[in-house]
């Protein structure tokens, strides 16, 4: 029901020059609006609850000449693993009204739930009103986005963890919608495999993309925002050989971000082949040693074949939109 009503959300909305979108929404303490883009396993969800800003909503929103507002009133979030020390905002978040999907009861103990077992699925849920979060904003509404982020999980340990995106790169990776599927996301999955879903919801999309990432560019330039690609994937090589980003230097990273040190003039950015991306040389609260990918990678040869395979797949995707 969730996600049919959002595709009527997705054909609805541009008629009136609004645009729908597959992502999450908070506000700092002077009104600064993020706007976090992501598929499912990406860390939308956990990222968008952030001790710091105020939550709007975490999956489904409209930006219209207004500002941003929720359509959903509620969270559903990913509780594999949840524990109170990682996200306890989402932890405590599971009280009276909650609902939990596919979890089990730790064995003899039918108070307390395993979030640990996963013999009936890795996708287990939960699913909560707005007013369960300790810092939310009702009603949930913002002002327009200062900063968008795309939010991508590269299983092949090549996309740097923060970039900075030109216009041309706004749309280009909005189409592009790339992440890799992983376990526990969709059935049958059971190894990294690249994924592209246009708008990061192509599922949800009446409409061709381009009347999607049209409107997202136009109001991204004309509010002025910043627009980041966060791969919160692997580094130091792809899935099974390198290691999954850590929570906290994303954090970092979104803390850089909204206290403009990224965005500031000073700051020195180099540029990653392939795909031309703008990468920080520093980040506070990040070992500079990780900005750049290529650096995380015993072998240098692996990473240049990895990331010409990687840039191959975008350029094969990207046919479907030639017209």
């Amino acid at each position: 029901m969730k996600k049919g009503l959002f595709g009527v959300m997705h054909y609805l909305m541009p008629q009136q020059g609004v645009l729908s979108m597959h992502a999450s929404a908070n506000e700092g303490v002077h009104g600064d609006v993020t706007i976090l883009f992501g598929l499912s396993g990406t860390g939308k969800t956990t990222l968008s609850a952030d001790p710091h800003r105020k939550l709007i909503g975490d999956d489904e929103h409209c930006w219209t000449d207004d500002g941003v507002f929720n359509i959903e009133g509620g969270c559903y979030a990913k509780a594999i693993n949840l524990s109170e020390e990682a996200e306890p905002e989402i932890y405590h978040s599971i009280k009276y009204g909650a609902i939990l999907e596919n979890v089990l009861y730790e064995e003899g103990n039918h108070g307390k739930v395993d979030y640990t077992n996963v013999s009936l699925t890795e996708n287990t849920r939960c699913a909560y009103p707005l007013e369960h979060m300790p810092n939310v904003k009702i009603p949930a509404m913002g002002g327009h986005p200062k900063n968008i982020i795309y939010l991508t999980c590269d299983a092949y340990g090549v996309l740097p963890p923060v970039s900075k995106l030109t216009r041309e790169q706004t749309m280009y990776h909005f189409i592009s919608g790339y992440t890799a599927k992983v376990a526990g996301t969709e059935v049958g999955v059971t190894e990294p495999e690249s994924t592209f879903s246009s708008c990061f919801g192509e599922a949800f999309l009446p409409r061709h993309p381009n009347v999607y990432a049209e409107l997202l560019a136009d109001m991204t330039e004309k509010h002025e925002a910043n627009v980041w690609l966060i791969n919160t994937g692997w580094t130091g090589g792809k899935y099974g050989e390198g290691h999954r980003m850590s929570l906290k230097d994303t954090r970092a990273i979104l803390d850089a971000i909204h206290d403009g040190s990224l965005s500031s003039p000073k700051m020195e950015y180099e540029t990653i082949t392939n795909f031309n991306l703008s990468v920080p040389k520093t980040c506070p609260g990040v070992s500079s040693d990780i900005l750049n990918p290529r650096n995380t990678w015993k072998y240098k040869e692996g990473y240049d074949d990895t990331i010409n395979n990687l840039a191959n797949e975008f350029i094969e995707n990207m046919k479907k939109y030639s017209d």
